[in-house]
């Protein structure tokens, strides 16, 4: 169903909340945008309306095994005991199986909130090794399933070569992820081909790491980017850092920050285990830093010291990352409560006298939107990706303005979404999304072959 025009009792423009919001829409963005005005005869109306939350770092494949790695196998479990898991589920997805298992992913994300995914995608080959006829065609079921499900996208393939620092060989639980820059180059050519039929939609590239890639080939597959995303994993785990100045002498942002025509473009994914000189140098370069607190608390990563960040200006989003569970507002809350255990305070995510539920939204819908290269907020030009609170939840009785956000992050459960609406198109009414029955049910059939083999 495709909105013309859209009736809001109260609604979160950039200029703050305005009451008796009037949207119209055309052509899947926001044509115009009426505060105070009479509500007309036939237009849809709703009581709360927000802009939808870009999510910025997602591995939508991952979503196929989520819980299945909370048991203790090792004295000490931790973050790389856990991608052996993941590299014995990877080791078994066919094109349609990704396809499968992504649309249920991207359509659980819309109804979160979630209207604009960036997905770091680097399940390039075959089981057996081998790249599909197709270099791309991997990223054509990701694209496929952001179609099936009605999410926006922008697809990050991810250059892959190593499996440590200073060019390390891959290993064979690596071997679906591994290209060469000829190769990568063939495997972005296909992915912008792939998205091409996708409305709003892009693409940019994923280094995967400092891990993965080398300096000279980081240099030479910068020249795809152009002036698209560049998004790359950094400093997320203690190891890695240790590992990182062990090979060079310095951390994994240190030697980015020296080495790397860092800006506006880049996205830092986790930033986890950094000093307050790389915050800063970050902050500078006015990259954004990709928080994804489920997954980070899930694989015990650390926390990242976000309140000495925001000191410096510095611009954050959030993502789901391994998507063991999808929930635009407790990623919001995680991130703050995170912050409050670190730090033994409270409304951390907050600037003086702001609402911590106000501050947390706007920070992340910015912060997503500049780093998946796209246009967000219930503006002219922007996307009409749109979501409601159901007004009737009891989280949000007698809540106005800036309250009704901090009762969305911190006070609400299942069921305070309402609507949601990518590109004028209402995917979701009261919290469920209209194709979820045949999503879920080829995602039941997926998982059942996948997990009984």
């Amino acid at each position: 169903m495709t909105a013309t025009y859209l009736q809001f009792d109260t609604a979160l423009l950039p200029s703050g909340w305005a009451e008796n919001v009037r949207i119209r829409i055309g052509g899947g963005a926001i044509r115009e945008v009426t505060p105070g005005a009479d509500p007309a005869p036939g237009v849809e109306r709703h009581r709360i309306g927000l802009p939808g939350m870009p999510n910025l770092h997602s591995h939508a494949f991952q979503r196929g095994f989520a819980g299945l790695g909370e048991r203790r196998v090792h004295a000490h479990d931790d973050f790389w005991s856990w991608r052996d898991i993941m590299y014995r589920f990877v080791d078994r997805i066919s094109p349609d199986d990704l396809e499968a298992i992504a649309a249920l992913a991207f359509m659980e994300m819309l109804e979160s909130g979630f209207t604009h995914v960036g997905e770091f995608h680097y399940l390039h080959r075959a089981t057996d090794g081998a790249f599909y006829d197709d270099p791309a065609a991997m990223a054509g079921r990701i694209a496929a399933a952001a179609e099936i499900s009605g999410i926006g996208l922008t697809l990050l393939p991810v250059f892959y070569a190593h499996s440590g620092f200073g060019g390390a060989p891959p290993h064979a639980g690596q071997k679906r992820f591994i290209s060469t820059p000829d190769e990568f180059a063939k495997l972005v050519e296909g992915s912008i081909v792939a998205v091409a039929g996708l409305t709003n939609s892009l693409v940019g590239i994923a280094p995967h790491s400092l891990r993965a890639v080398t300096g000279a080939e980081l240099t030479e597959i910068l020249s795809l980017a152009r002036t698209s995303p560049v998004h790359i994993h950094v400093a997320e785990q203690t190891r890695e850092v240790e590992d990182c100045k062990a090979w060079c002498g310095k951390t994994p942002v240190a030697w980015l920050m020296e080495n790397a025509p860092v800006d506006s473009r880049w996205c830092l994914v986790h930033a986890t285990h950094v000093d307050e000189a790389e915050l800063g140098a970050i902050a500078a370069s006015g990259a954004v830093v990709g928080l994804c607190p489920i997954t980070e608390a899930n694989l015990g990563d650390g926390v990242f010291p976000l309140g000495k960040f925001l000191e410096q200006a510095g611009r954050f989003g959030i993502g789901s990352d391994s998507n063991v569970y999808i929930s635009a507002a407790e990623e919001l809350r995680l991130l703050e409560y995170a912050q409050r255990l670190n730090c033994r305070a409270r409304n951390v995510a907050a600037s003086t006298a702001a609402s911590t539920g106000r501050f947390s939204f706007d920070a992340a819908m910015a912060g997503g939107a500049q780093a998946l290269g796209i246009k967000s907020g219930l503006d002219v030009g922007s996307p009409a990706d749109i979501m409601t609170l159901d007004a009737g939840h009891a989280a949000l009785v007698c809540r106005s303005g800036d309250a009704l956000l901090d009762a969305y992050v911190f006070a609400g459960s299942g069921g305070i979404i309402g609507d949601v609406w990518r590109g004028g198109e209402k995917l979701v009414r009261n919290g469920r999304h209209l194709r979820k029955d045949a999503i879920i049910a080829r995602y039941r059939k997926t998982l059942g072959r996948l997990l009984s083999s």
